[in-house]
């Protein structure tokens, strides 16, 4: 594709997508680059959102040595997740966009919309080992644009002091019903119940999204019955004393510093919290969250993919099939999903991973369970919706509208 249809394609309607399809779990502000410069003397680029990987670091050695590998050398660049789809748009435009690019997994559908990424038809990216329901989310249009680095996602935090002391055995939690039979024990017992986000942005789409599909609802009709009885449940649980009103400003650090304080029996929240539930000072579990009639409910997924985006000079496209290979071998994902905090994308790592560490057992089984945001061939209208969705679980929490007049609303504008 030439520089000048690139551009055309560009459209303003992917810009705006891209202004609000940011991860709920985004990385910290990190440094620019510049695309394809250096190709002449053999240099590829790689564009991250891990700006907290400094050289010398676990995934910048990987890099070197998938670079290495691959007879190049490997200029690596990392951003902020947000500023990093938009460089990648204005590169894009201007025909200089990284050979490489790993891109948080909502923003695919758009860029490869936008015509910036390659298929894996074209790139020759095998993805046959990668879990269906997380390759999904980097589907659009019946093509694949990537393949998954490593996903995470949402499940309940609890504290096994809390809910001894209120007589209740996590075992007999199994749907929405026995949760909330367990929340009214705790707050008997003098103690606190739920915290999770619910904050007006992703963030808070994020975390309502387990209860939403836990319902049977569908992003497609944001005001379905079911959909209903799942911001019935948040708000139920706010008006009866379960879940704190902070929620409807807690950012999911936020809320886990609230369950950090060790009076709460349960936190919505995600795999990346690991490292601080050990240092957390009391015994905790996890617990896949439930369906509203038994189950797990399908959580998000978070988490980045490989991409190769479309280049001018399509010569270049075998050597950065072989780093992306590379870089999502089953040789490598091991210790990168390790460092990075995510659960592997192929059932054989993720095995290997719980044989290492029994504790992300449950995390395993709800990646196995979870749904991209951008699945069922939403694409870029994924981030319009989620806006939405948000705005009414807001409404709905604070009081200013029933959870039925504000998914109503939601679907209206939604459309």
């Amino acid at each position: 594709m030439n520089s000048s249809s690139r551009q055309r394609r560009l459209t303003a309607a992917a810009l705006t997508a891209l202004a609000v399809a940011v991860s709920a779990t985004a990385c910290s502000s990190g440094s620019g680059g510049s695309g394809t410069e250096g190709a002449a003397d053999g240099t590829y680029t790689v564009w991250d959102p891990y700006p907290q990987f400094a050289k010398g670091s676990a995934w910048t050695t990987l890099l070197d040595k998938c670079g290495t590998e691959a007879g190049v050398k490997v200029k690596r660049t990392g951003f902020d997740t947000g500023d990093l789809a938009n460089k990648t748009l204005l590169a894009a435009q201007q025909g200089n966009s990284p050979d490489i690019l790993i891109v948080d997994n909502p923003v695919v559908s758009t860029l490869a919309e936008a015509g910036v990424l390659t298929t894996t038809a074209e790139n020759k990216l095998d993805t046959s080992k990668v879990d269906p329901n997380l390759l999904a989310a980097g589907q659009s249009g019946g093509k694949t644009y990537g393949t998954p680095i490593g996903a995470n996602t949402l499940a309940l935090y609890y504290n096994k002091d809390v809910l001894k002391a209120a007589g209740v055995d996590v075992a007999s939690i199994k749907d929405w019903n026995s949760l909330t039979a367990a929340l009214a024990k705790v707050k008997k017992a003098g103690k606190k119940g739920i915290t999770f986000s619910a904050i007006g942005t992703e963030e808070g789409s994020f975390q309502f999204l387990p209860w939403y599909w836990g319902s049977g609802a569908q992003l497609t009709q944001l005001d379905s019955t079911q959909g209903v009885s799942a911001l019935t449940l948040w708000k139920e649980w706010l008006s009866d004393g379960y879940a704190p009103n902070s929620v409807l400003n807690n950012t999911q650090t936020t809320s886990w510093q609230e369950f950090a304080s060790g009076d709460y029996a349960f936190a919505e929240n995600g795999t990346w919290q690991l490292a601080n539930a050990e240092k957390a000072g009391f015994p905790y579990g996890v617990l896949p969250i439930p369906g509203a009639t038994g189950g797990s409910a399908p959580a998000p997924t978070g988490g980045e993919f490989v991409t190769l985006p479309v280049q001018d000079d399509t010569a270049r496209y075998p050597t950065s099939q072989k780093l992306a290979t590379c870089l999502t071998s089953t040789a490598n994902l091991f210790d990168t999903d390790n460092t990075l905090s995510y659960v592997a994308p192929t059932a054989e790592v993720q095995d290997k991973q719980v044989a290492a560490n029994a504790a992300l057992k449950p995390w395993v089984a709800a990646v196995k369970s979870a749904k991209g945001r951008t699945s069922d061939d939403l694409g870029t209208k994924y981030p319009k919706i989620s806006e939405q969705l948000w705005k009414a679980v807001q409404s709905a929490l604070s009081g200013s509208k029933s959870p039925k007049d504000a998914l109503t609303s939601a679907q209206s504008a939604a459309k």
